[in-house]
């Protein structure tokens, strides 16, 4: 397991630290350290009352929770979100409500959930051609699935 340093801003205070909630889930969850309202097709940048420091060689990635996205059509926009491990500022969640009605955030919910993962890093070699597979160059449905 590796430790990651984690910073409790001010208005993070009383809040639960992002945490694995079963043995096996891979995404700990994001509480917000917010109220907001979310009025259909409205998004919202969302507060989590803090800040972490990644180790080199590792990411974050905000992305959305299941429940939230099926009952109410709430998820994360930039799915998934991106944290540096050279990024100290507050992690925050760009919410956005796809449903039919307003949705309140309130402060203390479970917003969306957090995955450290490693990260490899590549340098390209440019090529006057790249090797041949079976698919080739065909891209978007090529597969059969629609």
């Amino acid at each position: 397991m590796t430790d990651v340093a984690i910073l409790r801003l001010s208005h993070g205070e009383g809040l639960e630290l992002p945490a694995y909630e079963t043995e096996h889930a891979a995404g700990m969850d994001l509480r917000a350290a917010e109220d907001a309202i979310l009025a259909p097709g409205a998004r919202a940048t969302v507060a989590t009352g803090f800040a972490i420091a990644l180790p080199h060689g590792f990411e974050a990635q905000v992305r959305p929770r299941s429940g939230l996205a099926a009952r109410h059509g709430v998820t994360v926009l930039n799915s998934p979100g991106t944290i540096d491990a050279d990024y100290r500022g507050e992690i925050k969640v760009i919410l956005i409500n796809h449903g039919e009605a307003s949705f309140a955030v309130k402060r203390g919910d479970r917003i969306a959930q957090m995955i450290i993962s490693p990260v490899t890093r590549v340098r390209f070699a440019e090529q006057s051609e790249l090797s041949s597979t079976a698919r080739g160059a065909r891209g978007f449905g090529s597969t059969g699935q629609s």
